[in-house]
């Protein structure tokens, strides 16, 4: 097949951070509506927690799964699929007539968001096959994360304010339609060479683990911790865990590699992945409820109280992108850790949300670290891993992304039930909150250090050997013999 022209090629590109920028958008649009939301479905803490993680939730479990049946079937087939799924349930988040039909509708979303990122990115690769131009490409992409960051806080704020929070979810139709007619006409269909087969097993025992967890954590301030249904949870939790690490290594090819494991970058990816992704959910979860029912700001006050944190977050992505180019990751997890535990840090010990100047330098600080964290993320996860197993170490990564913003939500949001249901006021009953979110930028920051140096690396190189040899050997064997 002839390489696409390079307005084709930037065309493409296009579609795809598109299909980024509604996925992003929904979250940090979301956030900003959440109050008004809560007052209209008469939801509590929990509702609101659902609402959110019922969708990452959901995406966080079948992103693996998308991308690989991306792989065997086809992924402009896959990827028009996810944006018919996304739009549709876009229209019915709008029209969802109570808490529960919206949580569904929620979850029928992110059934169309798993199809979306891993494959536009597999489109990406498979489009730009010059390093240089696939380098760029990828720095777009990246940088949208951070548009929809910048933007999200005052359009979530301006249409909730004007129209109402279902208008939010409206956003959605036009762009989904658009990119699905122009997906249809310029995107071109492509395949896997050696497709992964799929694990069934794998996938359900995965989708098990971080449903329990998930449902466990939020539902015991309200069941309490020793109810059986959170027992049953936990039980469950228990029993998938040793599942997948019973069933993973006996497969050829599993649905997580645990072998990726043995390298220490892998590794330390997967976790700051998780703490940085929680500490942002769960920042923006208390900042939203604080800044609209405890300030009574309007939500496009908000919005624009947010604006600090949301340009750092637009703004740093290139610089750390530079900044891994040139010294390695080290550098910019070590500002990232450091800045967004500075700033849990002036929430819990100093007060920040009393005094303005404060409350903006946490928010400052907050959109420097979490801006500088995604580059490293994505290299130390893919370092020194051979170009075959690449993509799966990148999906894990994204996977480990929205499994820590599930968990943040479902954490931060339980604490601060569990704190006003004790009778606290609201800033005290987010006290202990701001320690989680304080202690996720430090083990950032920790994992950061240790998992980036000469040793790391060298766990790194020993891996990829290991995994150049076994994919290695299938090939050798299929070649016929000469002679």
């Amino acid at each position: 097949m002839p390489e696409p022209s390079r307005r084709r090629r930037m065309l493409i590109l296009v579609i795809c951070c598109t299909s980024l920028l509604i996925v992003s958008l929904d979250v940090t649009v979301l956030n900003v509506a959440l109050p008004s939301m809560r007052r209209e479905l008469g939801a509590s803490v929990a509702g609101m927690q659902w609402t959110i993680d019922a969708y990452t939730l959901v995406l966080a479990s079948l992103l693996m799964l998308a991308g690989s049946t991306a792989d065997r079937i086809g992924r402009r087939r896959v990827f028009a699929a996810g944006l018919v799924v996304f739009t549709a349930g876009s229209l019915l988040c709008s029209l969802a007539p109570s808490l529960e039909w919206l949580i569904a509708f929620r979850m029928v979303q992110a059934v169309g968001g798993s199809m979306l990122n891993p494959v536009a990115m597999s489109i990406i690769t498979n489009t730009f096959t010059d390093p240089r131009e696939r380098a760029r490409a990828i720095g777009v992409w990246g940088a949208v994360v951070g548009i929809s960051m910048a933007v999200g806080p005052l359009i979530g704020g301006l249409l909730v304010e004007s129209v109402g929070w279902r208008s939010i979810f409206w956003l959605n139709l036009p762009v989904g339609l658009l990119a699905l007619g122009l997906t249809l006409r310029f995107v071109p269909e492509s395949r896997a060479g050696h497709p992964r087969r799929p694990d069934p097993l794998g996938q359900l025992l995965v989708m098990a683990l971080l449903g329990s967890v998930t449902y466990g954590i939020i539902e015991a301030p309200s069941a309490g911790w020793t109810a059986p249904v959170i027992l049953v949870c936990a039980a469950v939790a228990v029993a998938s865990l040793a599942g997948l690490l019973f069933h993973e290594p006996r497969r050829a090819e599993p649905l997580i590699d645990p072998r990726f494991f043995r390298s220490a970058p892998f590794s330390g990816a997967t976790v700051i992945a998780v703490s940085a992704f929680a500490a942002l959910s769960g920042f923006l979860f208390l900042n939203t409820l604080y800044l609209q029912d405890v300030r009574g700001l309007s939500a496009l006050e908000a919005g624009l109280y947010m604006l600090p944190m949301a340009l750092l977050t637009f703004l740093c992505p290139p610089v750390s992108g530079r900044l891994v180019a040139s010294r390695g990751p080290r550098p910019s997890l070590l500002i990232a850790g450091t800045a967004m535990a500075a700033s849990g840090l002036l929430f819990a010990a100093f007060s920040a949300e009393t005094s303005n100047p404060l409350l903006f330098t946490a928010y400052v600080l907050f959109g420097l670290g979490f801006g500088m964290v995604n580059a490293p993320i994505t290299n130390t996860a893919v370092s020194g891993m051979p170009r075959a197993q690449a993509g799966v170490a990148a999906a894990v990564a994204s996977t480990s992304r929205q499994t820590g913003g599930t968990l943040g939500v479902a954490v931060i949001g339980s604490v601060l039930a569990a704190g006003t249901a004790g009778g606290a006021d609201f800033a005290e009953a987010t006290r202990s909150a701001w320690w989680v979110i304080t202690g996720c930028g430090l083990l950032a920051l920790v994992v950061g250090a240790v998992t980036s140096g000469r040793w790391a690396m060298g766990t790194a190189a020993r891996t990829a050997r290991a995994l150049e040899r076994t994919t290695a050997e299938p090939k050798r064997a299929a070649v016929p013999p000469h002679g």
